[in-house]
């Protein structure tokens, strides 16, 4: 029973070398490509909400990285329509998720942090490891406090790609779970008692929209703090 749940995060080959995960990243890729075509004068739904989600990136890698940052936008803005398409779609039944797969979350999240790095290398120097060394701390403690910045640094890429894929598993394993329990009562002739889990799965399912969003805002808005040290030195 437990393997069943599972299942809906199988990776399988479609034609050749070409899987279901890539054919769901290729797809956001150009339902991202038709929300912005066809502008209008008179916005419509889609325009607007490509509208919004513009001012609120933008205003948030302005909040974090100031004017010199704004040449970061539009990959932040990039990355955000990737992922937020990527988990929306994750909500309809039957369609794979790839951003629940730790390989591909960790794979993105370990890109960032090394081009950070090498953005910070470029810009500063050798000076960018000063990062490691926090500002006013006693020399005694610099071996000490240096391994545990490395390491918090480093963990960056861990933590960032590992955030987005559990929180998305979580609530896919929670609404096929939940699910699985209404569809056996209901065949069992509960149909009564089987209302109560679907009216939760209708709540399961907003619930889902939101954290598509928010975890894909969450990943952004740690990605514009980390790109602020190639800005800045702290």
């Amino acid at each position: 029973m437990i393997a069943t749940y599972f299942d809906q995060f199988n990776i399988v080959s479609l034609v050749g070398p070409f899987t279901n995960s890539w054919m769901m990243m290729m797809g956001a890729l150009i339902v991202i490509l038709l929300f912005l075509i066809g502008k209008r004068v008179i916005p419509n739904v889609w325009q607007s909400i490509m509208e919004l989600a513009y001012a609120n990136i933008r205003g948030m890698v302005y909040d974090n990285l100031g004017k010199p940052g704004q040449k970061y936008f539009p990959f932040i803005l990039s990355l955000f329509m990737f992922i937020v398409v990527l988990n929306g779609l994750g909500v309809f039944p039957y369609v794979f998720t790839p951003t629940v797969h730790i390989i591909i979350t960790f794979g993105m999240s370990l890109s960032i942090i090394i081009g950070v790095t090498l953005l910070g290398f470029w810009g500063f120097g050798g000076n960018f490891l000063s990062i490691l060394m926090p500002a006013g701390a006693p020399m005694v403690l610099a071996p000490f406090l240096i391994v545990v910045e490395a390491i918090s640094y480093v963990s960056r890429a861990i933590s960032l790609g590992v955030r987005l894929a559990a929180n998305l598993i979580a609530g896919h394993l929670l609404f096929s779970i939940i699910s699985g329990f209404a569809f056996s009562m209901l065949v069992g002739g509960l149909a009564l008692l089987g209302l109560f889990p679907m009216l939760i799965m209708v709540f399961i399912t907003l619930l889902e929209m939101a954290v598509a969003g928010i975890q894909a805002y969450v990943f952004c808005l740690l990605t514009t703090i980390y790109l602020g040290d190639t800005i800045a030195l702290h």
